[in-house]
């Protein structure tokens, strides 16, 4: 089982102390890679690949900034009326691919924020029909197809990710982002799953995790309060048995991605990590213990 370990530098943003610095902590403490946060108008990219390389970390991936987590996220809206919106949209998912392919990242996660004309219908944030959302749903997937091929022309997967009905009403489970993969169609189109939106919408972890299967190409652990694994209620351990079963870890990542982080940040972030260490090899004691009994 090979498994890495990253964390979203855009929990980070509000730190005050200098990117290599936190870098430095983060290799310190066993982390194999990071996600650049998606503002590639707002970095320098030239700095950063040399920063990167100069703490030899990698960058897995390019978490979008979706939505009001940025100044400029109300305009990124891949669901909109308006097709200025849209072609804003399409613009800031190439320029984010394009940062992942210069900063030799893999994925970039992408989500179905809808604009208020189209959420007007969800004031009270509830759960909306399928009949609801599959009209609306419908038109991104040409949009969706154009900007796989775009990303597959440059080696990035794009994932699609699941959010709480908090944020948007269309794209809120497995289910949901599994239905609009299948309509892509596209190898280097797939989905990823953040268990702090889970804890919210999915019935079950594991059933979540079992049904993506192949289409699972990368994870956001947090747990319910969105800290770091283990400051929270999540059964973390029923996630790590499903994730095992699809044989999730092979060259995959465990991205963390609290959004709740202070500048005594790095005992929470060498807690979460080692949370899961503990929980993976009492998994993996487990099954070596059950293999050796059936013999």
């Amino acid at each position: 089982m090979s498994v890495k370990y990253s964390i979203t530098l855009s929990s980070f943003r509000n730190i005050a102390e200098p990117l290599e610095q936190i870098l430095d902590r983060l290799v310190k403490q066993g982390y194999d890679a990071v996600e650049m946060y998606g503002e590639p108008e707002n970095v320098q990219l030239k700095f950063l690949q040399d920063l990167f390389e100069s703490y030899n970390i990698s960058v897995c991936a390019v978490t979008g900034m979706w939505g009001y987590i940025s100044p400029q996220g109300w305009k990124r809206r891949l669901l909109s009326s308006d097709q200025g919106m849209i072609t804003y949209s399409q613009k800031y998912v190439k320029q984010c691919v394009d940062m992942c392919q210069l900063l030799g990242g893999k994925k970039l996660n992408i989500c179905l924020f809808a604009d208020d004309k189209l959420v007007s219908i969800d004031r009270n944030h509830q759960v909306i029909s399928e009949e609801q959302k599959a009209p609306i749903v419908e038109h991104v997937i040409p949009v969706l197809s154009q900007l796989s091929r775009y990303a597959n022309d440059r080696g990035v997967q794009i994932l699609l990710e699941p959010l709480n009905r908090y944020s948007t009403p269309y794209c809120t489970t497995a289910a949901d982002a599994i239905a609009v993969a299948q309509k892509v169609n596209q190898d280097n189109f797939g989905v990823l799953l953040d268990t702090f939106h889970m804890n919210i919408e999915e019935d079950s972890f594991e059933n979540a995790i079992l049904s993506s299967g192949r289409l699972l190409r990368h994870m956001h652990f947090a747990d319910n309060n969105r800290k770091m694994p283990g400051l929270g209620h999540i059964d973390f351990a029923s996630i790590i048995k499903a994730l095992d079963r699809i044989e999730y870890y092979n060259n995959q990542y465990i991205s963390f991605e609290p959004n709740f982080i202070s500048n005594r940040y790095q005992t929470d972030t060498q807690y979460g990590m080692d949370f899961i260490k503990s929980i993976q090899a009492n998994t993996r004691h487990a099954v070596n213990h059950n293999c050796q009994g059936i013999r």
